[in-house]
């Protein structure tokens, strides 16, 4: 199979199957202060950003558990993009904003930014120990 297919189903099943992880999570994630923020879209994203950055790291080629160019598609353009919902976190901080809740737009944000970036470093930071206690 040519590269550009073998990535495009990759892609494609990773989309799939991260997708409906996510639909899974939103239909799972009580709303704990009634209607307001968007707390299943602040964890998804929060947990997709843990695991691109884990992922990044053990599967790099120096990693513990190199990944085929294949599996990285897979796992981080296909599971993680289809499981993170940055076009639904756009729409919704839009939606606060039209709704007059401008503050709870920008917290939402600034918690949303700083809570993604953070797992990002943190599962980046998990990879890492993994590949040092591998060797």
């Amino acid at each position: 199979m040519r590269t550009a297919a073998r990535f495009s189903l990759a892609i494609a099943a990773g989309s799939a199957i991260g997708a409906v992880c996510r639909a899974l999570i939103s239909l799972a994630v009580p709303v704990p202060f009634g209607a307001g923020l968007p707390w299943a879209t602040l964890i998804v994203n929060g947990l997709g950003s843990l695991l691109i950055g884990f992922i990044a790291v053990i599967g790099a080629p120096s990693g513990r558990w190199p990944l085929h160019s294949t599996g990285r598609h897979f796992w981080m353009t296909g599971f993680c993009g289809g499981f993170t919902t940055f076009s639904v976190f756009s729409l919704e901080t839009v939606a606060l904003a039209r709704a007059g809740a401008v503050g709870m737009a920008l917290g939402y944000v600034v918690l949303s930014l700083g809570a993604w970036l953070g797992t990002v470093w943190l599962g980046a930071q998990a990879g890492a120990l993994v590949n040092r206690r591998g060797r």
